[in-house]
């Protein structure tokens, strides 16, 4: 969990209620309609953009990130982030009608990634500007789920990371040449 925070360059969200195991149990029924088989397609093409298939690891879609972030938001998130997340979905779908004319599952890979970098960078910009109590950007959300439900996948720890079903003794000086994967878990 550590790593994953440290790679997106905070804490994650939901993670405190993740950790110790608490269950949102108060689902109100529109957060239980938000995430239709539709909307969890629509998260594993968000994060399929974020983390695409290459010749050598699956992507976001192979681990099935968008039931992971159902699980995540429904189950661990407080209702303000549930909500703003919620509302994420429309206005990512949004953005991609101001921009291209089309809705997000119907732009090109390239266009998927042009508005996600753009996303990206106005996340970034208004977590500078954000201030106690105010909400977290949508798209910080669905970025830190992908990565998170990602690497923490079996496809991602087994196959995008170097995995090791059953370690043998400790080595704290393993050589690392540049372009070798990272450990998992």
């Amino acid at each position: 969990m550590s790593r994953v925070a440290l790679i997106l360059g905070g804490t994650i969200i939901g993670a405190e209620a993740f950790l110790s195991g608490c269950k949102n149990t108060s689902h109100p029924k529109s957060l239980a309609d938000a995430f239709s088989l539709d909307n969890i397609a629509f998260l594993d093409e968000v994060g399929e953009t974020i983390l695409p298939t290459t010749a050598s690891s699956p992507g976001a879609k192979d681990a099935k990130i968008g039931e992971f972030m159902k699980t995540i938001v429904t189950d661990c998130y407080e209702p303000k982030d549930q909500n703003t997340f919620v509302e994420g979905i429309g206005k990512l779908n949004d953005a991609s009608k101001a921009k291209f004319s089309k809705d997000f599952m119907d732009l090109s890979a390239q266009q998927k990634h042009d508005l996600l970098v753009d996303l990206d960078k106005e996340a970034k910009d208004y977590n500078k500007k954000r201030k106690e109590g105010d909400p977290n950007h949508y798209f910080a959300m669905m970025k830190q789920l992908t990565v998170w439900g990602y690497f923490t996948s079996e496809p991602g720890a087994t196959k995008a990371l170097r995995y090791v079903p059953v370690p043998g003794r400790y080595e704290g000086c393993i050589p690392y040449k540049k372009g070798d994967k990272a450990w998992a878990l």
